[in-house]
């Protein structure tokens, strides 16, 4: 299953590199980077999405000079109650650049699709994010259809790092997602962790999540207080 993920992975953004490099003036530069990570457990937005398990995940990034970019990051995925979903791919067309000196814009259109479902859990956001000097930054992600609900729902996160030295940094988050109430109640998660980066291109990561009871009672058995560990390589 892990090799059919990364051909796909491949391939989605082979198609979304090749869509960038032709609607891109020749004359310009790319950069291509992606990472590959093993983690412990799958945990998106406050909540388990590998049932507790580990999760092989992978990357790649199509960017263009002009700040225009197109990526793709993959895992595989166990949901609770089983639907038949076994990977997931997110698929992003965006802009990321500096507005002023110690300040960055990432706007970006992200497509979250679940291949072999059993139902419809593919689903689209719009996210913006503004980050100040690198290490504090504010990110809003809105969708008509969140999390494939049919409502809508916007998540707000705020997050900072600190960079201790050269190998090592501590990071934190804080995120509400203000959901409809014909769908679920809104939940506040949070997230404080510390990175190793060993050798380069290697680092490992130790996170520490935690959620409220509204999360609990959305993702029953798969959301509260848990520890999550990854190793990752970016090139």
């Amino acid at each position: 299953m892990r090799a059919q993920i990364f051909k796909s992975l491949a391939g989605v953004a082979a198609v979304c590199g090749g869509v960038m490099v032709a609607t891109l003036p020749s004359v310009a530069t790319a950069q291509v980077t992606g990472s590959v990570a093993l983690t412990s457990d799958y945990v998106w937005r406050g909540s388990s999405q590998t049932r507790e398990k580990p999760a092989i995940q992978g990357s790649f990034k199509y960017a263009h000079d002009s700040g225009l970019y197109a990526s793709v990051w993959g895992s595989n995925v166990k949901f609770k109650p089983d639907n038949g979903a076994s990977s997931e791919f997110d698929i992003a067309l965006g802009w990321s650049g500096k507005v002023a000196e110690d300040w960055a814009l990432d706007v970006y259109y992200l497509r979250y699709q679940y291949p072999g479902s059993d139902v419809n859990l593919n689903w689209n956001e719009v996210n913006a994010a503004v980050t100040w000097r690198d290490n504090y930054w504010v990110a809003v992600g809105h969708s008509t259809n969140a999390m494939a609900s049919k409502t809508t729902g916007t998540y707000a996160l705020v997050g900072a790092r600190y960079p201790i030295n050269d190998t090592w940094r501590v990071e934190g988050t804080l995120a509400r997602y203000f959901l409809d109430s014909a769908y679920a109640k809104s939940y506040t998660h949070g997230s404080i962790g510390v990175v190793w980066a060993f050798k380069a291109p290697f680092e490992a990561r130790l996170t520490l999540h935690g959620t409220d009871s509204a999360t609990k009672q959305l993702f029953p058995g798969m959301a509260g207080s848990r520890a999550e560990f990854a190793i990752q390589a970016s090139f």
